[in-house]
């Protein structure tokens, strides 16, 4: 499918392909939906196998944040970024020169971390734009958001097992984290601290070391994390993993994790699951936390607000699936009527003019 046409399918309203060969810099800024605010979302380093690849992320990610901020209440629309290159190679003039690419779109993007990138990256970004998030405190930054992330993970962990088992109570309870890194360890550290036995995967061997030399636990091979006799599948890696080849693989009754886009087909997989009778905290829910810290940092919030807002993805997360239950559709499908609902309501306001 040709650009324009994975576009307009998809409710795009704009993506900007950015090319420096002098420093390496091939990128793609997808924003999506600007009807309740700016568009924000992460900037992803990853060695996509084709520009084809590399645009259906950024696609779906971009579409994803705007549903995020929508269901987390938040003045924002979607967007995302992805830089197609080697993790192992960054530089300050790649950062920079994809810096002034954003300054360029005037405020219509506000970037931040995501996978592959850090506080130095945003830091290297934010010497050409102030379109930034997620810099270093000196900068007037929040930091790394991953922390926050991972409690509103953790509360939309809590909020499922309430759902499935009656108490949201994590002692004793099993849980599988794919993905360590960031989200993922501060998630261990969470589900730990309340009694959870862990079982984690992971590709980089350092992170899993550090993982379980912190929080104890137990590794398993990457093949074997969906058929784990466990409570809790909690994917923090890459998207697209729960799909036609893994969701026959999935003996626990709930996936809930913090990476994006996990229904490699949302509407297939989604049903494939319900039939299953597995509960899914929709992912762009449940992970809303990262994008929460970002709005209390353009808002000038403390830490602490951003904390307690990102405890509320419980509530958040509950009512979707009884939601869901009670119409007898998909969590998913919950989600996203809900974000489209107040997406059309605040749009209906903003179509009355005020003048500037």
């Amino acid at each position: 499918m040709e650009a324009f046409a994975q576009m307009g399918s998809m409710g795009h309203e704009q993506v900007l392909f950015v090319n420096n060969p002098d420093v390496g810099l091939r990128a793609i800024i997808g924003i999506h939906d600007t009807t309740l605010g700016p568009s924000l979302g992460g900037c992803r380093l990853y060695p996509y196998a084709s520009e084809r690849e590399a645009l259906r992320d950024v696609l779906r990610l971009s579409r994803g944040m705007t549903y995020k901020a929508a269901v987390a209440g938040l003045d924002l629309g979607g967007g995302k970024s992805v830089i197609i290159g080697d993790p192992g190679i960054k530089s300050e003039a790649l950062f920079r020169a994809f810096g002034r690419a954003i300054e360029g779109l005037g405020g219509r993007y506000i970037t931040a971390e995501d996978m592959n990138t850090n506080v130095d990256d945003m830091n290297n970004i934010r010497r050409e734009t102030r379109w930034v998030t997620g810099t270093g405190q000196a900068t007037g930054g929040s930091g790394d958001p991953s922390p926050v992330t991972a409690w509103g993970v953790f509360s939309g962990i809590r909020a499922t097992l309430e759902v499935v088992f009656g108490s949201p109570d994590v002692r004793g309870k099993k849980v599988a984290i794919q993905g360590v890194g960031h989200v993922g360890y501060y998630l261990a550290g969470y589900l730990h601290e309340a009694g959870a036995q862990l079982y984690y995967t992971d590709i980089n061997g350092s992170s899993l070391r550090r993982c379980v030399d912190a929080y104890g636990g137990e590794v398993v091979d990457g093949e074997a994390f969906f058929g784990l006799d466990v409570d809790v599948l909690a994917p923090c890696a890459i998207g697209g993993i729960v799909n036609e080849h893994t969701i026959p693989q999935i003996k626990a009754p709930i996936i809930a994790g913090g990476a994006n886009n996990q229904l490699n087909e949302e509407q297939r997989d989604g049903e494939a699951l319900l039939e299953r009778g597995i509960t899914y905290a929709p992912d762009y829910v449940i992970n809303a936390g990262g994008l929460i810290n970002v709005y209390a940092e353009l808002k000038g919030l403390p830490r602490d607000k951003a904390m307690d807002d990102a405890g509320a993805i419980f509530t958040t997360v509950k009512d979707i699936i009884n939601r869901a239950k009670s119409e007898g559709v998909t969590t998913i499908r919950a989600a996203n009527a809900l974000a489209e609902d107040r997406i059309e309501k605040v749009g209906r306001i903003q179509r009355s003019y005020l003048p500037s």
